[in-house]
């Protein structure tokens, strides 16, 4: 199961909707994501850029990319954009394969 953190900022339209008549979301986002056999790990309300950011588990990129799309078409996100994270565990393994790939740094003068 992969680690992703989704950040988005909300449209004028949505923000005025949710202050004339506010709602967590989190439940429906969390059917969503379950339903994909993921897992939400938490949500989160922003300052700056981005609005609103969560961080699910889900199953692999496919599933990341169609809930990406399904929240996408409903209209009250600017943009979404999705992260995937790595464990600590996952970029300690990185790491070490990182000299497999055999590429060549530059050479200095």
């Amino acid at each position: 199961m992969a680690y992703y953190v989704f950040q988005a900022p909300y449209t004028a339209e949505a923000i005025a909707n949710r202050v004339k008549a506010p709602q967590n979301r989190a439940e429906a986002v969390r059917v969503a994501v379950e339903k994909m056999g993921g897992w939400v790990e938490g949500f989160w309300v922003a300052f700056g850029e981005y609005d609103t950011g969560e961080i699910l588990q889900l199953p692999d990129n496919v599933s990341a990319a169609a809930f990406s799309m399904a929240v996408s078409a409903g209209g009250a996100l600017k943009a979404i954009k999705p992260t995937p994270l790595l464990t600590l565990e996952e970029s300690v393994a990185a790491m070490r394969k990182a000299p497999e790939t055999g590429y060549q740094l530059p050479r200095s003068k």
